[in-house]
């Protein structure tokens, strides 16, 4: 297993933290916020980096001593989502961000993973002369995008 960082011509392959954390996604917004308010999640030259899921079907039973108690059947919820963002290699900023998740949440046992991994860094290499480049194709994919509703 690599357990180091390395470098290829454009980019940096940093050791950092996986955060994963399940939710409603009625709740995403309101748990990202205490997240941002802690750490900007940064990425290069942007912010408030974080990838959801769409929304899946979450399955479970309470048991005895749970909030809502014991029940014999089995829930399926939908409308629950993953959402997974970066942190730095650091203890500390991970216990603050992990508490702001629990204390945000709606659940009383909600699913917070944090995994190391290696994760890319573009090094910010002149790419004016990359065909794969979403600017170098379709132009700014915001205005793209506007199109291809107005279209459907």
């Amino acid at each position: 297993m690599i357990d180091s960082g390395f470098e290829t011509k454009s980019l940096r392959m940093e050791l950092l933290l996986l955060v994963t954390f399940q939710a409603p996604a009625a709740d995403v917004e309101r748990i990202m916020e205490a997240v941002v308010a802690i750490t900007p999640l940064r990425m290069g030259r942007y912010d408030g980096n974080a990838y959801q899921t769409a929304q899946g079907i979450e399955r479970y039973r309470t048991l005895e001593g749970a909030a809502a108690g014991a029940e014999i059947e089995l829930r399926r919820r939908p409308g629950t989502v993953e959402v997974s963002f970066e942190l730095p290699d650091d203890q500390t900023l991970a216990a603050r961000v992990v508490e702001a998740i629990f204390q945000a949440h709606s659940y009383e046992e909600p699913v917070i993973r944090i995994q190391p991994l290696l994760t890319s860094r573009s090094k910010g290499l002149d790419d004016r002369a990359n065909p794969n480049r979403w600017w170098n194709t379709i132009g700014d994919w915001k205005k793209a995008e506007s199109l291809i509703r107005q279209d459907a």
